[in-house]
């Protein structure tokens, strides 16, 4: 994964785990796997997909956001992105659906090693970060936002199989943001994320779904104030601050992050100097009514005993948050020394928390064809 991740490292390390990510679309695959020189890179895709390659001739545009500018503002599109590094800012302002698939090596697609470790072909990254007169939403590597007057974007954004990263330092020089979702709807399928502070960001009015995917970072790594559910994921602390969660609530909602059968490591790739023993909160609250889940998840040695933690400054966690942990486990999951906010739950408690209890129905813009 681009100037910071030892390929190998990873995927060894990941096997070891017997970490399971390594789905594909049953919609898509075929479009998405790579063809030999006599056959068009979109055999098998959807009638008037969009070609992407910095390379290939055969490409209609060599950057993402050029295909995506093309779009018209109605019907669905699907843009195929062929396999390279791609240093720029994606953005999508419209409203209507619109997919992107990155190519894959049909010789390691089916491997058992995990679509978001290794055999993902498509790269998008920047290096944008917080400076003076800069906020957090100038510096991400992909926005999905209402255009400007709007009250809504897209209504089903979807990305498979592409890794998204902000390479603006290999430590947490400020925030650098990889992922901005607000006023939309998005999920991602076998993709990473990578930064060090607020990689994964879910705004207002925001839901957003993540997969079978990897999300690397350092502090904050996932914050935001709309409604957010991880499943299947990795959530690899590359070195520990703040927390891996800082979440605003809001009251009346279900707003806040929901991590499901998930695993939480010392990332690969950290600096072998970097002291994460005991060291990493679950999360911190953004606002007095912070909301985090954490269901079924595997949790390493980074993980602190008490698990959350207060804002810096603060001495304590409200009593107005809710925090909540089911079934963890590994050397981290112990909940015997948990903060007293931590809602530990029975097995009729959590299994109120479920992915259409939380978005209120089957959200219709999510694939679940995509199966584990």
């Amino acid at each position: 994964m681009g100037s910071y991740l030892t390929h190998l490292a990873v995927l060894a390390f990941l096997v070891s785990l017997v970490v399971q990510i390594q789905a594909l679309s049953p919609t898509y695959t075929a479009c998405q796997l790579q063809k030999d020189a006599g056959t068009s890179p979109l055999n098998g895709c959807p009638a008037g997909t969009l070609y992407v390659s910095p390379t290939d001739s055969r490409a209609g545009f060599k950057t993402v956001q050029s295909a995506i500018q093309s779009l018209p503002e109605t019907g669905e599109a699907v843009i195929l992105i062929g396999e390279g590094e791609y240093f720029e800012l994606v953005n999508v302002a419209r409203s209507a659906p619109l997919t992107l698939l990155g190519q894959l090596d049909p010789s390691t697609a089916y491997e058992a090693g995990g679509n978001a470790s290794q055999r993902n072909l498509v790269h998008i990254w920047n290096n944008l970060y917080v400076k003076s007169g800069m906020n957090d939403l100038d510096t991400p590597t992909l926005t999905v936002a209402p255009a400007s007057g709007e009250m809504f974007g897209s209504i089903d954004f979807r990305a498979y199989n592409i890794d998204f990263e902000n390479r603006a330092a290999n430590y947490a020089i400020s925030q650098a943001l990889v992922t901005a979702i607000s006023y939309a709807n998005a999920s991602f399928y076998g993709c990473t994320f990578a930064s060090y502070q607020d990689t994964w960001y879910t705004g207002a009015n925001a839901h957003t779904y993540v997969v079978d995917s990897i999300i690397y970072g350092q502090t904050d790594y996932l914050f935001g104030f709309g409604m957010a559910w991880f499943q299947n994921v990795i959530l690899a602390n590359r070195a520990c601050g703040g927390g891996l969660t800082a979440w605003q609530g809001a009251a009346g909602t279900k707003n806040g992050a929901y991590i499901a059968d998930s695993k939480i490591i010392r990332s690969p790739d950290a600096n072998a100097t970097t002291v994460t023993h005991s060291g990493c909160s679950l999360g911190r609250p953004w606002n007095t009514l912070a909301v985090t889940v954490y269901l079924r998840t595997y949790m390493d040695e980074s993980i602190r005993p008490a698990g959350f933690t207060p804002w810096s400054g603060k001495s304590s966690i409200p009593d107005t948050t809710y925090y909540a942990e089911y079934d963890s486990s590994g050397p981290g999951g112990s909940t015997s020394a948990r903060a007293a906010q931590d809602h530990i739950l029975t097995s009729t408690q959590a299994a109120s928390f479920t992915l259409e209890n939380v978005f209120g129905g089957t959200p219709g813009w999510i694939d679940f064809d995509y199966q584990l």
